[in-house]
């Protein structure tokens, strides 16, 4: 028998959209990253530098237990990391990649009624 409210079905499935999504992200900026039109070096350095960034974005700002979290944080790095992936992939040709991260993003969000900053979900 499934659990009541957050922890149903359609909330894991959400939760699992959205963690796809976010590694892909990650992925993303790391294949723009190391195929950029620069030199090697500069593709390198942006292959790896682009993910590190991006995840420590996240783990300061929108990560579930982020120290530094707040709702216009939250959401600035969301946009930042993940429509960066997004703008990333269209820009690097790969619009049904671009497409398909889109919808990972918005199910994971809608999916999971992501609760507002600073609050937590329902305890057990």
């Amino acid at each position: 028998m499934a659990a009541p409210g957050w922890r149903a079905g359609p909330y894991w499935a959400g939760a699992t959209a959205a963690f796809a999504a976010e590694l892909a992200s990650l992925a993303a900026l790391a294949w723009w990253g190391a195929t950029a039109p620069v030199a090697v070096a500069g593709r390198i350095a942006l292959a790896a530098g682009l993910p590190l960034a991006a995840a420590m974005l996240w783990g300061l700002f929108a990560a579930p237990r982020a120290a530094r979290r707040g709702r216009w944080a939250t959401a600035g790095t969301v946009v930042l990391v993940e429509g960066g992936a997004v703008v990333a992939l269209a820009v690097s040709g790969q619009l049904v990649l671009a497409a398909v991260l889109t919808a990972a993003v918005v199910a994971g969000r809608l999916l999971t009624g992501r609760p507002a900053a600073g609050t937590a979900p329902p305890a057990r």
